[in-house]
């Protein structure tokens, strides 16, 4: 009797629960039908695909979550980014040489081994007189704010006689103005002419880790604009000697070092973290390995772009000094008394003075020979260089040293000026 009780009790309840329920969904199904709303978008909005696909051998759901919402957030900064990316054409008035009679000095064998003398020499003087507009390189660029400021690197605009054209995503073309050039950290700024153009988001470059995710955008080869590639920051603080074709040789310090693929035209492209913010600018790449690049800390950018734009200028301070870097080999080989420091040097010619007439190391007492040890309080390593200390400061800062002169140490204080 109990069993029969407790089954017809279980099939009332049932009977009951179907009602409410069958109620309630066709009640739901008349009132979207009314509303005009669309059942099946409701079911691809709120129910997780992700949730009905059996996890793949070897991989779990939780890892598919992870990669999924990874490649969502790059999705995401890229298309946030890349309206504001530019490519950078540059062109120049070079002579349209037309063969007017054949000649042996003419031939193409003796072109590859005269080069330029050979279009000085054997031009006519037609030739001479005729001149076309040509491209003769580009690179990448991004825009820093709506009224038209772009930051890309200084060796991509680096040629004073060439002109400049912006290309956006959307193929508008802009003549751009060069304002302002930094040989000691290869950036560059440039102005066109525009209004409410998309700009980006500058991030903060001091909170950078070893391991995170980055993404680099940038005008691959000078052919595949917005070329997008991910990888992680590599290591910090690098130092590289920057140089290559139509490129004179350079030193850069505290760089971002990076697996994201960074090609020749990418240079003055940005480095974003997941966020879709700015971190770097993309500028070299290893020669001769995979995967190895480096970008310029967006923080020393910031300080930049506000320069050019109050004064129409880069403000930079300057100690006026030649120097090498000492390490154990170099104080061994030359009986030095320490082993780390810059030591003030004359160049390779006369006129490269170890110490340059008026400038502020020189009014400060400093000589070649002498040995920067620290600047306010902080050792001077490879790590650390005596450039990158200055130009924590400002022109005008006063600034304390100390110094290993004619066998002993010393404190001094240097006034900062303005390159």
């Amino acid at each position: 009797m109990n069993n029969k009780k407790t089954i017809a009790l279980a099939i009332i309840l049932a009977v009951l629960v179907g009602s409410l329920i069958g109620g309630a969904a066709g009640f739901w199904i008349s009132w979207a039908t009314l509303n005009k709303k669309d059942f099946s978008e409701w079911i691809t909005k709120n129910i997780d695909k992700e949730k009905l696909v059996p996890p793949q051998q070897g991989s779990t759901t939780t890892e598919k979550v992870v990669q999924l919402k990874e490649s969502s957030a790059v999705i995401d900064a890229t298309e946030k980014v890349s309206p504001a990316v530019v490519s950078i054409v540059v062109t120049k008035d070079l002579p349209t040489l037309r063969e007017r009679r054949p000649g042996i000095l003419r031939d193409p064998f003796f072109r590859q081994f005269f080069g330029e003398e050979y279009e000085r020499y054997f031009r006519t003087p037609e030739e001479q007189n005729n001149e076309q507009e040509r491209k003769i390189g580009g690179g990448t660029g991004f825009i820093v704010s709506p009224d038209g400021y772009i930051v890309t690197n200084r060796h991509v605009v680096s040629d004073e006689d060439a002109n400049y054209t912006v290309m956006l995503n959307t193929e508008e073309e802009y003549k751009a103005e060069v304002l302002a050039r930094d040989n000691t950290t290869d950036l560059a700024v440039l102005k066109i002419d525009g209004k409410d153009l998309p700009s980006v988001e500058l991030g903060d470059s001091s909170g950078i880790q070893v391991g995170q995710k980055v993404i680099a955008i940038g005008n691959a080869l000078g052919e595949f604009r917005n070329t997008v590639s991910t990888g992680v920051v590599s290591g910090l603080s690098r130092s590289i000697t920057a140089g290559g074709v139509g490129r004179t040789a350079e030193r850069l310090s505290g760089l971002i070092q990076t697996d994201a693929s960074i090609n020749p035209g990418n240079s003055g492209g940005p480095l974003l973290n997941i966020q879709g913010k700015v971190i770097g600018i993309n500028t070299a790449m290893a020669q001769g390995a995979e995967n190895i690049g480096f970008a310029i800390p967006i923080n020393e950018v910031k300080d930049t772009i506000k320069d050019v734009k109050e004064k129409g200028r880069i403000v930079r301070p300057w100690l006026g000094v030649r120097y090498v870097l000492l390490n154990k080999q170099i104080a061994e080989a030359n009986d030095l008394p320490v082993n780390k420091g810059a030591m003030i040097v004359r160049g390779e010619t006369r006129t490269e003075l170890a110490v340059i007439p008026g400038s502020p190391a020189d009014k400060a007492g400093l000589q070649a020979h002498d040995i920067i040890l620290q600047v306010e309080g902080k050792d001077i390593t490879r790590d650390h260089t005596l450039a990158e200390a200055i130009q924590e400061h400002e022109p005008g800062d006063k600034i304390s040293m100390k110094v290993w002169s004619s066998g002993e140490e010393e404190e001094m204080e240097v006034e900062l000026e303005e390159r």
